[in-house]
């Protein structure tokens, strides 16, 4: 019975090889097929952290992406959807189920615990993605460090950190979704296609990138049947944004794949500062300031800083591991090879 599942994991293995090569040699024949079910679990996953990007400021599917080794195909998938539309959509489909359970769960659950324990939910997510961190630099291990790659780090870094200082100390209050004008619905097509940049490129959140337009809270506030009764013209400011989202996801990947092609070790340079970025921004953006606030207004500090800070030691060894078990598998696909 061992000899059966020992080469069942070989065979599973030798799949995997196959799948990767093909991958990286076919160009514009990319193999998106799933190698097994953990493969296409894997894609659930993905998607699961894709949909959570939305609602927790600093998380970044893209950076879940890569440690999964999909990101490339990522990219590819989306860019190439008209193209190939069914390939595409079948590698995609997994990821868009688990997207839909990510915002799901974001949305009636992660968002009721950020109300109750506001920090100590962002600290489990900040310990996930900066236990993840290396498998992005690893991307990067063993390139030659030029001072235009470390110039591209340091910009990479200082762009969510911007965005996010912009959302606290730029932006005065909420954005009123009430009596709009026109050209405020060609400003929520703008939002949609930044958003969806911030799905495509590790290290940006879209949650940071609508507090600092300040359309954050009034958009999750409009998510009810109250308020489309009240005021059904925000159904339209939903097609902006999803029409805004479409045009750049496909066109964004496009650019990105190609771009990943030319210029791959400083792309990823970039990729790095920016994913360490969006760790910083998990504690500086306009809602943790509140939190910050509530401690000088007396809060529970000492709790909420325990708390927050053994749930950040949680979210680190689990995705330590994770990551160390991705890197575990690649290498016995290599010996495979």
């Amino acid at each position: 019975m061992k000899k059966e599942e020992i080469k069942e994991k070989n065979s599973e293995e030798e799949n995997v090889v196959k799948e990767n090569k093909t991958s990286q040699t076919d160009g514009e024949e990319m193999n998106l097929s799933y190698a097994s079910k953990k493969e296409v679990a894997k894609g659930g996953l993905l998607g699961v952290f894709i949909g959570l990007a939305v609602i927790v400021p600093g998380v970044s599917g893209s950076a879940v992406a890569i440690i999964f080794k999909l990101y490339e195909k990522l990219l590819y998938a989306f860019g190439n959807i008209l193209k190939r539309f069914r390939k595409c959509i079948m590698f995609l489909l997994p990821i868009l189920i688990g997207a839909v359970i990510g915002f799901a769960l974001g949305f009636f659950g992660v968002r009721e615990l950020l109300n109750l324990i506001p920090f100590a939910i962002i600290a489990l997510f900040a310990g996930l993605m900066l236990g993840a961190y290396p498998a992005v630099t690893d991307e990067i291990k063993g390139e030659k460090v030029t001072a235009g790659r470390v110039l591209l780090f340091v910009a990479g870094l200082a762009v969510p950190v911007a965005i996010s200082a912009i959302s606290i100390f730029v932006t005065s209050g909420s954005f009123s979704l009430e009596n709009l004008k026109f050209y405020h619905y060609i400003l929520f097509v703008l939002i949609g296609f930044l958003i969806a940049i911030t799905q495509l490129v590790p290290g940006l959140s879209a949650t940071a990138l609508l507090m600092s337009f300040g359309v954050f809270t009034e958009i999750m506030n409009s998510v009810s049947l109250t308020y489309w009764k009240a005021n059904p013209s925000v159904l339209l400011v939903y097609v902006c944004l999803a029409v805004g989202f479409l045009v750049g996801i496909v066109s964004v990947s496009k650019l990105l794949t190609k771009l990943f092609e030319k210029y791959h070790a400083p792309a990823f340079f970039m990729i790095s500062g920016l994913s360490l970025g969006s760790i910083i921004t998990m504690f500086f953006n306009s809602e943790v300031m509140e939190v910050y606030r509530s401690w000088g207004a007396g809060a529970s500090l000492g709790l909420d800083l325990g708390l927050g800070i053994g749930l950040l030691i949680v979210g680190l060894i689990l995705s330590f591991l994770l990551v160390r078990y991705e890197k575990n598998k690649s290498k016995n696909v290599s010996q495979v090879k």
